[in-house]
């Protein structure tokens, strides 16, 4: 399956293929890491925010929402087809993406303890994605506001501290602006316990 995958943004819920990316958004990360379709909507007129579909001819392959910040990227959401899991689809998807990039590229996964979170983090140390050693605490995009840890991952290399707060700032009052927050306090870097 080596067609050439191509990137189209959703400027609106009318978008050809919106309704089926948004279902494999839902179906894809669970309430605590997704916001819902007003706030969604919203992030769509958002200059720094591109929602795009991946393409593999007429078929939606995958989506990948993503950021441009000032200096760097942020991975914000990536998704595959169940059908066309397996396929390198996501990984090549990945690496174009970092490819176009004009500076590192930041994204988020659950902490590797087990199972899917392992996995997840061998997939992008694979694609040359390293883990930043920081106490990072995430808020839920939507009610009830569970924060939760998460590892910040980059690539090609670590991000300096400079790089790291600009990115997690960013995060919090820009990412955050669309969901349901009105005035998120998190993400934040804690002090790593001694």
């Amino acid at each position: 399956m080596q067609h050439d995958l191509r990137f189209i943004p959703f400027r609106s819920p009318a978008d050809a293929g919106w309704d089926e990316a948004w279902s494999l958004y839902r179906d894809s990360f669970p309430p605590c890491e997704r916001r819902s379709a007003e706030h969604h909507i919203r992030a769509l007129a958002d200059p720094a925010f591109t929602a795009d579909g991946i393409w593999l001819g007429d078929r939606l392959a995958g989506l990948l929402f993503h950021w441009r910040g000032e200096g760097f990227r942020y991975a914000e959401h990536l998704a595959v087809a169940p059908a066309l899991r397996g396929h390198n689809i996501g990984s090549r998807a990945l690496e174009a993406y970092c490819r176009s990039s004009d500076g590192p590229v930041v994204l988020e996964i659950e902490p590797p303890i087990e199972g899917m979170a392992l996995r997840r983090l061998h997939f992008y140390r694979r694609l040359g994605f390293v883990e930043n050693p920081c106490h990072y605490i995430h808020p839920s995009y939507e009610e009830p506001f569970a924060p939760h840890p998460l590892v910040v991952m980059s690539y090609p290399e670590p991000l300096t501290p400079a790089q790291l707060r600009r990115a997690v700032d960013f995060v919090r009052e820009r990412v955050l602006r669309y969901s349901g927050h009105e005035h998120p306090t998190l993400p934040r870097l804690e002090e790593p316990e001694r």
